[in-house]
């Protein structure tokens, strides 16, 4: 079966699940928040490594409080990601109940110079995504899955009006340097870690960590300007509130290091927000700085005793 069939059978049955009663998906969520735990499976596993590396001064009561929470917000996450995609984008933008910020991105975008929208993992960043493109064309940075079925199934739900997807390789820079020369913007994902290579080290909750030079190299040659967007839940339901803000004109320092120190250093302000609606099941931390001696601080949650 082709890749696009393949992708086209998933969105519908996608569709048909994410039609069960909100209050039925969320205690699904619930469910399988419990079974990552009680299986201690991978999400599990990272997300409590993470917690001890960022939040050292917590009690091991509240660090274990916080694992439940975090866990509990990734399956929601995930299930309002595919409500999400499989509604029309009305109905998707009427669950921002708030909305902050909005006329700073209205009018960065009419000054013509570009924008760059740096987005968190926080929170849906995937509505995000759907409310970038309801103010005009937005090229969005991603990682193509290494299965064509998954890249599919990508450009499936993501696509529709205004929307260019990029993929992080080689020609991505090239691309994207068009788009914001042209006055156009994009969305940049900020938080992923970059090849060895690909991105210098700097403090992230207090831990090193390979960070992307990708923004400061846009908007030092572009001259763009940089903000911070994200949606965050604010109710129980599909509620969300977006928030659009300036980044420190440090971000496009032209040290990487110094560049990098402050595109983290607003990122971690924004998951401090709320650090259960982060995205703490991703290893952030698995590169470590050359003459560090550390170790991969995941590497003995692989095979858990």
């Amino acid at each position: 079966m082709k890749p696009h069939t393949t992708a086209r059978l998933a969105y519908r049955a996608a569709a048909l699940f994410t039609r069960l009663p909100w209050s039925w998906l969320r205690g699904f969520a619930h469910v399988l928040a419990w079974l990552w735990i009680r299986l201690n499976a991978r999400e599990s596993r990272v997300t409590r490594r993470n917690l001890e590396l960022a939040f050292p001064e917590l009690t091991d009561a509240q660090r274990v409080q916080m694992h439940r929470q975090v866990l509990r917000s990734t399956a929601l996450q995930a299930l309002e990601t595919l409500r999400l995609w499989t509604r029309p984008r009305e109905q998707s933008l009427a669950c921002l109940v708030e909305r902050h910020g909005e006329a700073l991105y209205d009018a960065a975008l009419a000054a013509g110079k570009g924008v760059i929208v740096a987005a968190p993992h926080h929170g849906n960043w995937e509505l995000l995504n759907q409310w970038l493109a309801s103010r005009g064309p937005i090229a969005i940075v991603y990682k193509a899955p290494d299965e064509a079925v998954g890249d599919a199934f990508l450009q499936l739900v993501r696509g529709g009006d205004n929307v260019q997807q990029v993929r992080a390789e080689g020609p991505a820079v090239r691309q994207l340097l068009k788009v914001l020369k042209d006055g156009g913007a994009t969305g940049i994902l900020p938080d992923q870690q970059p090849k060895a290579g690909d991105g210098v080290f700097a403090p992230f909750f207090g831990v090193e960590a390979l960070t992307m030079t990708l923004v400061n190299r846009l908007a030092e040659r572009t001259g763009a300007t940089v903000l911070y967007g994200w949606c965050e839940r604010v109710g129980p339901g599909m509620q969300f509130a977006l928030h659009v803000e300036p980044a420190d004109p440090a971000v496009a320092d032209p040290d990487p290091r110094t560049a990098a120190t402050a595109l983290n250093a607003g990122l971690e302000r924004i998951a401090r927000r709320d650090p259960t609606q982060y995205q703490w099941t991703y290893k952030r931390y698995t590169l470590r700085p050359p003459g560090s001696n550390e170790v991969d601080p995941y590497a003995t949650e692989e095979h858990p005793h």
